[in-house]
């Protein structure tokens, strides 16, 4: 199949999805009557999300051929000399994002078929995670900023369904809207960015921006001494700290596991959390202009990157193990882009995607196994019953950490040479943090592995059910409780749920070592991703000392980097495996500590007690003094009551006599006689 880069062609890969989640969404659900069963559902769905899959593939044969495409669907508005446009910006940087978002988008689908087999919701969750494919494509395929808060705010909206997809359960409609109004925060941030650009350049369209970035680098924020690119790109990043779940806007994403594991890798791996770095990578023609704003992502990207680890390595919980690790390599990629290797966190983007993917859908798969259960306390030895779930999350977990010639070793190394190679400020603090995270990821990665597959059962016990978990369990007198019973065994995943797994192991494991070249190395970003060399070479140290992938892989048998995976998988084996008692011992010499990473840094107590705390008082503040008081009290019963007081007043001069209502008009006649002889005849004056 050649097609080329027409516009129908174009608007079929967002709107394919788009099509399956309006039919399964409407005739799937009561709203529509429940005219289609879950095989229509599923058939739809699958269907949109793989031809949007293959026509992105097609998209990406075409502009590596040198096909671009950069033009406007539709006009939407039209304000003055602002036009407001819905268009695509078809380069290397969205063909990639397209193919990523499609494909793993793809597996989730088909493993949501054996996952949620049997759910209330099962027609409407089909409708939900298509309809977030296609939120997330008309994000990635913008040439405008307009288009792209659309598909922000999108993501958004259905990532708020998703998390709350038990919304019987509160904790689940807490979580959803905790995630909501946390990323209304970033978003405001985000809309102020926007809205200096558009009052700098008076235009929403990347390229108009871009031509005036050198101008915009000159002016200053008006009635302060404030660059405005800078105020600008801090305010742009401020939303990705939002969406991408940056320290300390980061608090929604672990709460985010109450909705389906399903949606948890689709959120975690290739679409919402990655939103934001694909933002700053594709506005790097002005981000490059400021080193203020560089610095401040590279502070914050660190920070995540390693205190998200620490958490990592005391949750029991083992999807929750998995968010925090989706937290830390979003600081990784967040420190790439703060050492303006752009490429380099792109690349770890779609390797992480591949890999993350595979993580949480094998965890989902550990879920089935257990009868639902999510508690790796109560896991143990399944490597006997799941052997291909195990393997699968061995190679997750081998990728993750970065061992050589998997994908993850060769976007991950690349990231910690970058910073080696930076010096913009804060590149110092952010190198401890990347090579810190290095152990920390090792170990509270094997420590899930080992927990969770090896090590003696710990299930199948009368005490070993769990009700308190977040995986809502099927109906049906099967699935009654959490937690394997007396007798239970562990039992495989069906094959619709593995082969998903199988289908991402590949490129979580190969497309590493095929992709770095071309992605860092050569031409393949193009234009798309700009890069100001003299300023911030960090690109090109890396090029001089890169001599192809297998040079790279064997030369970090000598380096530092690997000798930290080692060792975290060594603390991880000796802690669950050879002395299960040494981590408590370990954790009550270090009860103080242990208690901080229990409470997560108190930071959600801390917006609880000062940020929603504050918001209540300031909405009951509005509410008594401004609601009750002004508006009912002075705006409405007040002009009601002057009305009526002023008429008490003027009802008198309706007397009924007809001698006043003479009297009356000839005094007003003569009025006005006077005025007019005042005004138009001078010598009266």
């Amino acid at each position: 199949m050649n097609l080329t880069l027409t516009l129908p062609i174009l608007c079929a890969i967002p709107l394919a999805p788009l099509f399956g989640s309006a039919i399964a969404g409407f005739f799937g659900t009561k709203l529509g009557g429940n005219r289609i069963g879950h095989g229509a559902c599923q058939f739809v769905t699958i269907l949109g999300v793989t031809i949007a899959f293959v026509l992105s593939c097609n998209v990406l044969v075409q502009v590596m051929d040198g096909f671009y495409f950069n033009g406007t669907v539709y006009r939407w508005m039209q304000l003055g000399e602002l036009n407001l446009d819905i268009g695509f910006l078809i380069d290397p940087l969205t063909a990639t994002m397209m193919c990523v978002v499609t494909f793993v988008s793809l597996m989730v689908h088909i493993y949501t078929i054996g996952y949620m087999q049997g759910e209330e919701g099962y027609n409407r969750f089909f409708s939900y995670i298509s309809l977030f494919t296609f939120a997330m494509l008309m994000l990635v395929m913008s040439n405008n900023l307009l288009q792209l808060f659309f598909g922000w705010e999108a993501v958004g909206v259905v990532s708020y369904l998703l998390i709350g997809f038990y919304f019987e359960r509160q904790s689940a409609v807490f979580a959803n809207m905790k995630a909501f109004l946390v990323n209304r925060v970033g978003d405001f941030g985000f809309i102020l960015g926007i809205g200096l650009l558009l009052a700098s350049t008076g235009s929403m369209n990347y390229d108009v921006i871009f031509a005036q970035n050198n101008a915009l680098a000159a002016q200053l924020l008006p009635g302060t001494s404030w660059n405005l690119l800078t105020v600008a790109c801090i305010c742009l990043f401020i939303g990705a700290m939002g969406k991408s779940a940056q320290f300390p806007l980061h608090v929604w994403l672990p709460d985010s596991m109450e909705g389906p594991t399903p949606i948890s890798a689709l959120i975690h791996a290739a679409t919402m959390v990655t939103a934001g770095i694909f933002m700053v990578a594709r506005m790097s023609p002005i981000f490059e202009l400021s080193d203020t704003a560089l610095s401040f992502i590279l502070v914050i990207g660190s920070i995540t990157a390693l205190f998200m680890g620490f958490l990592g390595i005391v949750q029991n919980d083992i999807k929750r193990v998995v968010a925090y690790s989706t937290l830390s390599q979003l600081g990784y990629m967040t420190v790439a882009l703060g050492v303006s290797a752009y490429p380099v966190a792109i690349f770890h983007l779609m390797t992480h995607a591949f890999f993350k993917a595979l993580l949480f859908l094998a965890a989902g798969s550990v879920i089935l196994g257990m009868h639902h259960e999510q508690d790796m306390r109560k896991m143990g030895g399944l490597w006997k019953y799941m052997p291909i779930t195990c393997l699968m999350m061995l190679l997750g977990n081998l990728a993750l950490i970065g061992t050589p010639f998997f994908s993850g070793f060769y976007s991950k190394d690349s990231i910690i040479e970058a910073v080696a190679a930076s010096h913009i400020p804060g590149s110092g603090f952010a190198y401890f943090a990347v090579m810190a995270s290095v152990y920390v990821t090792a170990l509270y990665s094997f420590r899930l592995y080992f927990y969770v597959f090896h090590g003696k059962a710990r299930w199948g016990h009368a005490d070993a059910h769990s009700h308190d978990h977040h995986e809502h369990a099927v109906q049906g007198d099967d699935h009654a409780h959490h937690g394997l019973g007396p007798g239970q065994k562990p039992h495989e995943s069906p094959f619709v749920v593995t082969l998903p797994l199988v289908l991402l192991a590949i490129p979580s494991v190969i497309i590493g070592f095929y992709a770095i070249e071309p992605l860092l190395f050569g031409t393949y970003f193009g234009d798309s991703i700009f890069v100001d060399i003299s300023r911030h070479p960090a690109m090109v140290k890396l090029a001089e000392e890169f001599h192809g992938p297998v040079e790279m892989a064997l030369h970090a048998f000598t380096s530092p980097v690997l000798l930290l995976v080692v060792l975290g998988v060594l603390s991880a084996a000796i802690g669950y495996l050879w002395m299960p008692k040494l981590p408590g011992k370990v954790a009550e010499a270090f009860a103080p500590l242990k208690k901080l990473l229990d409470n997560k840094y108190y930071l959600d107590d801390l917006n609880q007690a000062i940020f929603a705390k504050g918001l209540l008082w300031i909405g009951r503040f509005l509410w008594h003094r401004g609601d009750q008081q002004v508006i009912d009290g002075f705006v409405v019963n007040g002009s009601a009551h002057a009305v009526g007081r002023f008429a008490g007043v003027i009802r008198h001069l309706q007397s009924g006599y007809l001698y006043h209502y003479a009297f009356a008009m000839i005094a007003g006649l003569a009025l006005l006689l006077a005025w007019v002889l005042y005004a138009y005849l001078p010598f009266v004056r």
